[in-house]
């Protein structure tokens, strides 16, 4: 089975891919995680990634998607995949399509988390760290028994500069901006599976089983 991830930062994507592969089988496979071990290999289009990455620029198109297709061929590919963070534009979804076509490989399902904005800045601006021993915490979630106090070591805790709401805003209008497109794309494919991710973790992992399974 093929599947597509996609969602907004907070969604809860990384939680529930790493429950969906377990369930099918299939290798969870990140954009980022396909560039590090592309890097570490030490493959022509990993070496022309990683002067990019040093230099913090973007990765063009043509290298992420080469990557994207050497990972896809690697064996642990071969009953399926969950591909997360990839395709982020309409180009590269039809690069993805592409590219698969030439494997004799389509994609199955396309999984969308959908969380309100409100929610989702909550998630993400909630976010406190221990300046002295990292340990993460979250104002709503998991908060500290002293309010900005570590648990364990008594540190100071912070918030993260990329985590503050505008930054955290920013961010997702972004997102919305790139992927509207993507979900229409996909929509039109018959394969978008839209599924409620405000929802208690297990109740979001049975829907998005049951989305794959064919029974909603």
């Amino acid at each position: 089975m093929n599947i597509l991830f996609m969602g907004p930062p907070g969604a809860g994507k990384g939680t529930q891919a790493e429950r969906i592969v377990d369930t099918f089988g299939v290798p969870h496979i990140s954009t980022g995680d396909a560039f590090r071990l592309a890097m570490k290999q030490g493959t022509a289009l990993g070496q022309k990634a990683k002067e990019y990455v040093d230099q913090g620029l973007l990765v063009p198109d043509e290298i992420t998607n080469g990557i994207v297709r050497e990972r896809l061929q690697l064996e642990d590919c071969n009953s399926g995949f969950l591909l997360d963070g990839f395709p982020r534009t309409l180009q590269q979804a039809e690069a993805l399509d592409e590219m698969l076509a030439e494997m004799g490989r389509s994609i199955d399902h396309v999984v969308n988390l959908k969380v309100d904005r409100g929610l989702l800045l909550a998630r993400l601006t909630g976010r406190r760290i221990c300046k002295a021993c990292g340990a993460t915490y979250h104002v709503m979630f998991n908060p500290p028994k002293q309010e900005g106090v570590c648990d364990k070591c008594g540190g100071e805790l912070y918030q993260r500069s990329d985590d503050t709401e505008a930054k955290v805003g920013t961010r997702l209008d972004e997102y919305i901006s790139k992927t509207s497109l993507l979900l229409d794309y996909y929509s039109g494919k018959g394969l978008l599976r839209e599924v409620n991710g405000e929802k208690e973790i297990d109740e979001v992992t049975g829907e998005i089983t049951a989305c794959l399974r064919g029974s909603v």
